[in-house]
């Protein structure tokens, strides 16, 4: 039975689109038997994400809030072909996790060739951790081109059960995109993508794609604080 101990995808209600406090947060983690999570609050361009003192400032939390490990963090946007994110690198060297995710209010849907050419810039791209919900239907892409591009690079791809609910063709796309993860030796999360409290650690969905997929446990790195912090090369 797979079970995640770290969720690396959570917001606060820093973002107006999110409903908890990052107490919040860490105390419905902690009733669900969690190690950690990943404080991941959008950036400035998508309306109404963080600030530049949110993501100056969270490094000063201290490593352990209430006995819950918090990941400092930021999910940045991509805002155009050329793998341009919306917070400033001096911000995002200072992070602990970098999802970098297309959302359409910075980056309106185009055609398979554009989408494959901008991830696969972002895939080069050093601050960059993981590839956020890319199996979104509106922007499809090369997948075998980009995930083998990731293995070349290191980067971690994201299963978000979240999106299942939310962006077409998702789970269909995600378990294609699984399928290749497992080809080319591609570490994965599943995430949350939680925008309340109550979602952190629920990832049915998630497991069913991998599932499906024919994943190995040993490829999803948030099945242990340990082992996703030695991918990151971060303090656990």
């Amino acid at each position: 039975m797979i079970k995640i101990t770290c969720d690396t995808h959570t917001h606060t209600n820093v973002s107006q689109h999110a409903f908890s406090t990052l107490e919040e947060n860490i105390a419905f983690a902690k009733s669900m038997g969690m190690e950690a999570i990943a404080m991941t609050n959008h950036g400035p361009s998508l309306g109404d994400g963080a600030c530049d003192m949110h993501f100056s400032s969270v490094r000063h939390l201290p490593k352990y809030i209430n006995g819950m490990r918090v990941l400092k963090g930021a999910e940045v946007d991509i805002m155009d072909e050329d793998g341009t994110l919306d917070i400033r690198r001096k911000l995002l060297s200072q992070m602990e996790i970098v999802i970098a995710s297309l959302h359409i209010p910075c980056f309106a849907p185009r055609s398979e060739d554009a989408v494959t050419k901008t991830w696969l810039k972002v895939a080069e791209d050093e601050d960059i951790d993981i590839f956020g919900h890319m199996g979104d239907g509106r922007y499809k892409c090369d997948y075998e081109a980009v995930v083998k591009k990731c293995a070349e690079t290191g980067k971690i791809i994201e299963i978000n059960n979240h999106s299942f609910m939310v962006r077409p063709g998702s789970f269909e796309n995600c378990r294609e995109i699984a399928r290749l993860c497992q080809k080319y030796s591609v570490p994965v999360v599943l995430s949350t993508d939680a925008h309340i409290s109550c979602e952190i650690g629920i990832v049915p969905e998630s497991i069913k794609a991998i599932e499906d997929a024919g994943v190995s446990e040993d490829l999803i790195l948030n099945t242990s604080l340990e082992k996703l912090c030695d991918y990151l090369k971060i303090e656990n």
